[in-house]
């Protein structure tokens, strides 16, 4: 079994990223393993759903507009 020791510089400029899901995974540099792991917080105390976009609550949606990417 060989042991490798790597170190690295990374510089970024700029980073797009077009999707992300529950399982993506995106690595910069190098990796011995990646591990899975999946753990679900409920740290707002939620006991039902959300709303469904469009529905009338209490706090309206409200959407920030960004600028658009160069």
């Amino acid at each position: 079994m060989s042991n490798w020791t790597i170190y690295q510089q990374i510089t970024i400029q700029q980073l797009r990223v077009q999707s992300v899901s529950n399982s993506s995974v995106l690595q910069v540099g190098s990796a011995g393993s990646i591990r899975s792991l999946s753990q679900l917080y409920n740290s707002g105390g939620f006991t039902g759903p959300a709303p469904q976009l469009g529905e009338e609550t209490e706090n309206p949606l409200s959407f920030v507009p960004l600028p658009n990417p160069r």
